[in-house]
């Protein structure tokens, strides 16, 4: 087998500028948004002109999450894109997701000056003729019900191609039949003597620890799956959905390795693209790639920080809304009316607002390296949060961020003990474990690496 190589990216969430990204309730609702809205247009010209004239490969996969919500009208201005990527002599291979088809149009919005909008969404029916050209046309094997397929990427290698979004009130989830065409398939490339490398939207393993224990951070029936398609010898899955950067691996009890391999959105921090080298069955070479530059008025700031502030906006205004105005924040999980809520959420903004990591080390009786004592304790929040989502996090043991938070964690451990969480599998898990190799990136460089398949 020669060498393969093909770019991935994933959640290019396009939205047609036209419809509306503006206003005072635009405003209102980018302020817990972590990734981007009206520039997202822009920054989908700037990747796709990068990918037009790039000779790095004529592959380029795209792991679903296409538009922004479903507005039918950003289907078709991403399609232009794709079609005249293709002209530029690539071959393109998509999967749909949740975030590309609506049951009812008033889930698709926009916004102007006079409010928000629906715009027509496009159909969960629709998507299989709308970019049957950009996988589907070219496949070996399709499964048209489910918007699955196989296609052989090269000479030895063919694409698991999956799309498990059902009827979007209840999605991320395979039914019988669906499994039953994955095992065929696989069972096929097998018999074919093929490698076989999946695509899936949803993350097979969790992208970060604490991502075990939240729902709709990972395919559902997922250790069932991956171990199914471990020992069906599919070791390598790439993913998308939780604008994180990760690569995990998990090794069945037959001994068989899978590895999920879940890249950054390309509109939101850290926004990068997967460049892949198959080197043989049994190593595959993992790249990172920055994407370019965009045309938008970032105030002066590289397109890089202006993404990055943008996610870190979203956590600065929920910590001020804690002090300043915790029905707005309240509401967005649903407990706006929780009134009695409202006092301590103001006392809790107040203090991480105003608090040093040096002072919440000494309120705890922990030690703190003088070097972050002075930081602000909401600034080290959000250095945190948006490390867990950028991979590579930095907050481990033997450095002074990563110190002083496994000493907080270690004081309150006896608290943690009793907290009884079971992850996605329904396996009993430590929260002190979850948070620690949250915080700090104890495993498999999230960026570039080589990953042994097989032994």
């Amino acid at each position: 087998m020669e060498n393969f190589n093909f770019l991935l990216l994933t959640d290019t969430h396009y939205f047609k500028n036209s419809l509306g990204a503006r206003g005072k309730e635009y405003d209102e609702f980018m302020r817990f948004e972590q990734k981007c809205f009206a520039e997202t247009e822009a920054i989908n010209n700037a990747v796709f002109e990068w990918l037009n004239n790039t000779d790095l490969t004529d592959t380029v996969l795209i792991a679903g999450d296409l538009s922004f919500n479903g507005e039918y009208e950003s289907h078709l201005g991403f399609i232009e894109l794709l079609k005249k990527l293709r002209k530029s002599g690539k071959r393109i291979f998509v999967i749909t997701a949740d975030h590309d088809f609506k049951n009812d149009d008033d889930e698709a919005f926009c916004f102007d000056e006079n409010g928000k909008h629906a715009p027509r969404a496009a159909k969960r029916e629709e998507l299989f003729d709308l970019y049957y050209e950009f996988g589907f046309k070219d496949a070996i094997a399709v499964d048209k019900k489910h918007l699955s397929y196989v296609a052989q990427l090269s000479d030895g290698i063919r694409l698991l191609a999956l799309n498990n979004d059902g009827n979007c009130r209840d999605f991320k989830t395979y039914d019988d039949e669906q499994l039953a065409w994955i095992e065929e398939q696989t069972k096929k490339a097998r018999e074919d003597g093929q490698m076989m490398i999946a695509m899936n939207h949803y993350p097979m393993l969790p992208g970060q620890p604490i991502f075990s224990i939240v729902p709709s951070a990972v395919q559902k029936n997922a250790g069932e799956i991956t171990t199914m398609l471990a020992d069906e010898g599919v070791h390598l899955v790439f993913t998308g959905h939780m604008h994180n950067q990760s690569i995990n691996e998990k090794i069945t009890e037959k001994g068989n390795k899978f590895y999920d391999v879940c890249t950054g959105s390309i509109i939101a921090s850290p926004s990068v693209m997967r460049y892949v080298t198959v080197e043989s069955r049994k190593k595959v070479k993992i790249e990172t790639i920055n994407c370019p530059d965009f045309e938008w008025d970032t105030n002066g700031r590289s397109c890089t920080k202006y993404l990055d502030d943008m996610f870190d906006n979203m956590i600065v205004n929920m910590l001020e809304d804690l002090k300043t105005n915790p029905a707005r924040l309240l509401s967005r999980f649903g407990a706006g009316n929780k009134t009695k809520l409202f006092p301590i959420s103001k006392k809790i903004g107040k203090l991480l607002n105003k608090l040093t990591v040096g002072g919440t080390a000494r309120l705890l009786w922990v030690k703190c390296d003088k070097s972050i004592r002075k930081m602000l304790l909401k600034d080290y929040i959000v250095e945190l949060v948006r490390q867990v989502f950028s991979g590579n996090q930095s907050f481990k043991e033997g450095t002074p961020k990563g110190d002083v938070f496994l000493r907080v964690l270690k004081r309150f451990n006896f608290i943690l003990k009793k907290v009884k969480l079971k992850n996605t599998d329904g396996v009993q898990v430590q929260l002190y474990d979850i948070l620690k190799n949250s915080a700090g990136n104890y495993d498999i460089d999230d960026y570039n690496t080589e990953l042994i398949l097989e032994d």
